[in-house]
């Protein structure tokens, strides 16, 4: 039988091959769950409306099964000018409660487009203030010098790069998974 996501890792050469961006290739179906958090130096960016909001040396990675990683930025590497806290707010089993905000970029509002944990559970405390932002609401995320693809749907706020391999949970279908 086979396993989800097996096809897709080969297909890219399997795990620990070098990926078209030079970082190890990883299947999704190899994170774990709970999700583990690691921190990455790599440049990371977030760019709306032409200005950009997040310009960070580093990052902390979630990583989690069926999910692209997530990129968390210390708050000291993104331009609050920009953020306006939104009322929203959803509760994960693993990192606790996070709080969103718009990206407000001249007249452009872009609703709950990042978000952060300021009380995380004790074991995701590397990602307290912190933020987040959706690839799929935003122009354009880097990390170093890729632009990254956004994970499908709205709900995960996945980033994904040449060396990460899915399929990805997000999509239509993809719940139960």
């Amino acid at each position: 039988m086979a396993v989800r996501g097996e096809a897709e890792l080969e297909a890219a050469g399997g795990a620990g091959a070098t990926g078209p961006n030079g970082k190890a290739v990883e299947s999704v179906w190899g994170f774990p769950r709970p999700p583990a958090v690691e921190r990455v130096d790599w440049r990371i960016r977030v760019v709306h409306g032409g200005v950009t909001i997040v310009d960070a040396p580093h990052a902390i990675r979630v990583l989690e099964t069926s999910q692209a990683p997530g990129y968390y930025v210390a708050a000291e590497f993104v331009d609050d000018d920009h953020l306006d806290a939104s009322e929203k707010q959803t509760g994960c089993e693993w990192k606790g409660i996070a709080r969103y905000a718009d990206i407000v970029v001249g007249d452009r509002r872009t609703r709950d487009a990042a978000w952060s944990y300021p009380d995380p559970t004790p074991a995701f405390a590397p990602i307290r203030d912190h933020w987040a932002f959706y690839a799929q609401s935003v122009d354009e995320c880097w990390v170093d010098d890729e632009r990254v693809d956004p994970n499908e749907g709205d709900f995960y706020g996945g980033w994904i790069t040449g060396n990460v391999t899915g399929p990805f949970k997000g999509g239509r279908g993809t719940l139960f998974w």
